[in-house]
């Protein structure tokens, strides 16, 4: 299945994103196309962690997301997702939401690569200080809702972003705690836009934030630039 990816890179280069062991936290809006780009990339050893069902409102820009799956377990439909794409990867799916009591119940050293796709701000310090403490790589997604412009996403570091209210509540939590702010992250510089109590969100930039994603990790692990 990955002919036309080995135009662009060796057999070893896959042998190597094969064995990469990736922990991916949060299967929706970002966190699905970021799963896909992963199954369709190559990678076959991915644990997912999310507690979430699906809804109706995850229709208009989850990629996991059907009239036909309402109700049932995020992190068990990306693995049938993922398993019908390439039998052969394995997804350890958990389905639980992280915090603080049961952190190192689902969080190991096990893991090259950490991908946090979730919105809670808890859990996000939580990994990189688990991630800077073991030394496992890690990027993280801003935030996506209230955008929706796609070409407004970038790949920087933390302490770089701006128009980005989750990003300024994580910078101010780190800097209480003296964590360094040069994280890779995905964000957009687009300017929210005010939809009120409900947070407005289309497909259009989870979904690329979640490619980016799976594509900065990929090109990392094979030092690609």
């Amino acid at each position: 299945m990955f002919d036309r990816l080995l135009e662009l890179i060796s057999i070893n280069d896959i042998k190597k994103i094969g064995n990469a062991k990736i922990l991916l936290v949060g299967v929706g809006g970002v966190g699905g196309y970021a799963l896909e780009s992963l199954v369709r990339s190559g990678f076959k050893n991915i644990s997912i962690i999310d507690g979430d069902v699906i809804s109706i409102s995850n229709l208009n820009r989850q990629i996991i997301a059907k009239m036909t799956n309402i109700d049932k377990f995020k992190v068990e439909e990306a693995k049938t997702r993922s398993l019908e794409i390439n039998s052969d990867v394995k997804i350890n799916t958990m389905g639980v939401y992280l915090n603080e009591d049961n952190f190192n119940d689902f969080v190991n050293e096990n893991y090259d690569y950490i991908i946090d796709a979730c919105d809670d701000i808890l859990v996000k310090i939580l990994l990189l200080k688990y991630a800077k403490a073991h030394n496992i790589k890690i990027i993280t997604s801003l935030g996506t809702g209230r955008k929706f412009d796609p070409s407004k996403l970038q790949i920087t570091t933390l302490n770089k972003t701006f128009n980005d209210p989750l990003a300024k509540k994580l910078r101010n939590e780190l800097r209480k705690q003296n964590i360094d702010l040069n994280i890779p992250v995905v964000f957009s510089s687009e300017e929210a836009i005010n939809t009120g109590n409900v947070i407005g969100s289309a497909i259009f930039v989870p979904a690329t934030a979640g490619i980016l994603l799976a594509n900065y990790v990929f090109k990392d692990i094979l030092k690609k630039s």
